[in-house]
């Protein structure tokens, strides 16, 4: 483990330009000769996107094929990655979003899809005026994959929290608007905990709703991140505070609002995403299921 460890570092100090051509050739192996999960990318385009053609939905999985590759290889930049690279390359917008909460006295709980490239977002801890930033991360079955993402999430003074013990932990922190928490939201719930879902592109979707009993319980500010590729090797995140329509958020309503975001940032971008996945699996299991339109 440790030569391989040494091999990916390694790799993370080229420079992107060389790792492009990696990914060019990943991109070739994947898109031409392996084809990988060419089905259920074609099936979840198909489906979140009805009304488009054949033509466009071969154009938009061609793209997806050429960004996830370079997804990959950017991924283990992030190994390497200066904070100075990780800024030019990453442009913040809306920055002030995060010295109004800080203002307000509300920690901040950022929410972003699975849009590439949500692995790069991590310098922002070192922009914004709150003390503590927290990704929040998810397990994976490799012992050796999870201390390597670990590691790359602890950059740039960030403190990474695993998904399980990150709700109670900022119920039992102070809310004084000194810490920040970053969530892949759209992450699809272990079949067991379907326990809510919504429409969403268009199909029945299960939703992770941990972060909806932070909304109903505690004054939060809620932000959106909207990424965009700007370029290759060159992304933007637009940040967007989410506000309740009342007084304080009711149930599920910041699940909605979010959703809805991400919705619309996919129809400006639908290459952008992680089409790969298998989001819609878990349909059936959906125990409530909430027929208002996003």
């Amino acid at each position: 483990m440790d030569f391989l460890i040494k091999i990916l570092y390694f790799i993370s100090k080229l420079p992107l330009k060389v790792l492009y051509i990696f990914s060019d050739v990943i991109f070739f192996l994947n898109y031409y000769l392996v084809g990988y999960r060419k089905n259920v990318i074609t099936q979840n385009l198909k489906n979140s996107f009805p009304e488009k053609s054949e033509e466009e939905i071969r154009d938009i999985r061609k793209k997806f094929y050429l960004n996830f590759s370079d997804y990959l290889v950017e991924t283990i930049k992030s190994f390497s990655i200066s904070e100075t690279e990780s800024r030019v390359r990453m442009q913040h917008i809306n920055q002030e979003l995060f010295h109004e909460a800080k203002a307000e006295g509300k920690n901040v709980i950022m929410l972003a899809g699975h849009v590439f490239n949500w692995e790069w977002i991590n310098a922002l801890a070192r922009i914004i005026p709150q003390k503590h930033c927290h990704p929040v991360y998810r397990k994976v079955n490799s012992d050796f994959w999870e201390n390597q993402m670990k590691k790359v999430r602890n950059k740039f003074g960030n403190e990474a929290l695993e998904a399980n013990e990150v709700i109670m932990n900022i119920f039992r922190s102070k809310n004084d608007g000194e810490s920040a928490y970053m969530f892949v939201a759209d992450q699809t719930p272990h079949v067991a905990h379907v326990n809510y879902g919504l429409e969403f592109l268009n199909q029945k979707t299960p939703a992770f709703i941990g972060y909806d009993k932070l909304a109903t319980r505690m004054d939060l500010a809620f932000i959106y991140c909207e990424m965009k590729r700007v370029k290759r090797g060159y992304y933007q995140v637009n940040y967007h505070r989410i506000y309740p329509d009342g007084e304080k958020f009711t149930e599920h309503e910041v699940v909605r609002k979010f959703h809805k975001l991400l919705e619309n940032t996919l129809h400006k971008h639908p290459d952008n995403y992680l089409w790969s996945h298998r989001k819609w699996k878990y349909q059936d299991a959906i125990k409530t299921f909430d027929a208002e339109k996003i």
